[in-house]
Formats: structure tokens, C-alpha cells, sequence
């Protein structure tokens, strides 16, 4: 697994309104970041990726959030 720092890479901006826990939306510039850690990831990720704690896991264009009332939904831009 690769650990790659994506905000080297993106800014980000939190999604407003902030989504239900329950209903987290996908998209290509849509990602996740877990308020234990702070680690981001895609949220549809082609390549393994997981947060440090282990609440985000994805890989293959899937993501398990094992607790959805951690994660903060923000949107990435290039930089």
C-alpha cells in the first residue's frame, strides 16, 4: 500500500452543506477524511488505500468506513 500525502497534491475544501453520516456521496473529486487520523482518501479509490487508525480502507473503486460519524467529506482540487 502506498502512502501518499494527498494534500502535497490538493487543496481541499469541505463539502457544504456536510452530508448525513449514513449518506456519503462518491465522486472523483470527492474525498474522505478521518477525523481520528486526519489521513485522506479518494472516495472511490483504484489503488488500496487506508487511513491510519483503519476507519477508511478502499481499493477498486470501493471504500469500508467503519465508522461514517468520523469521516469529514471534502472536495479536491490540483493545486
Amino acid at each position: 500500500m502506498m502512502k501518499i500525502d494527498l494534500r502535497k497534491i490538493y487543496k481541499f475544501t469541505p463539502v457544504t452543506p456536510p452530508p448525513a453520516p449514513g449518506k456519503l456521496p462518491t465522486g472523483g473529486d470527492l474525498y474522505y477524511e478521518c477525523t481520528d487520523c486526519s489521513v485522506i482518501i479518494s472516495s472511490v479509490p483504484r489503488i488500496e488505500s487506508a487511513c491510519a487508525c483503519g476507519n477508511l480502507k478502499g481499493g477498486d473503486g470501493k471504500v469500508v468506513i467503519q465508522d461514517p460519524a468520523k469521516v469529514n467529506v471534502v472536495r479536491g482540487k490540483l493545486k
